[in-house]
């Protein structure tokens, strides 16, 4: 069950990711691949992150344009070396809107 509080924020965002992570309930926008492709962030990656990261309260916005909140999650690629944050949304499947690159292996 999703629980939302007065404002409509999820309140356990981590396990809802993690629930549309694994019964495979989500969608990769366009411009998400774009960046993916663009930063070499592969499927697997992607989905580690997702299910591996930490919400980032102050990165996360209510989005007027598409009356949905846009939650940021954090975390580092299966090796550690790469740092990105994830933009997701939930319709009935959940959406990663893009993919942003926070630090760079060296």
């Amino acid at each position: 069950m999703v629980i939302k509080n007065k404002s409509g924020w999820l309140e356990d965002i981590l396990g809802e990711v993690r629930k549309h992570v694994e019964s495979r309930k989500y969608r990769i926008t366009n411009h998400a691949r774009e960046r993916q492709q663009q930063h070499k962030v592969t499927l697997p990656n992607l989905l580690y992150i997702l299910t591996n990261g930490v919400h980032e309260k102050d990165k996360t916005l209510y989005s007027t344009e598409f009356q949905a909140w846009k939650y940021a999650i954090r975390g580092k690629t299966i090796d550690g070396l790469d740092e990105f944050r994830i933009i997701v949304a939930f319709e009935n499947e959940m959406a990663v809107l893009t993919i942003i690159r926070l630090k760079r292996k060296k």
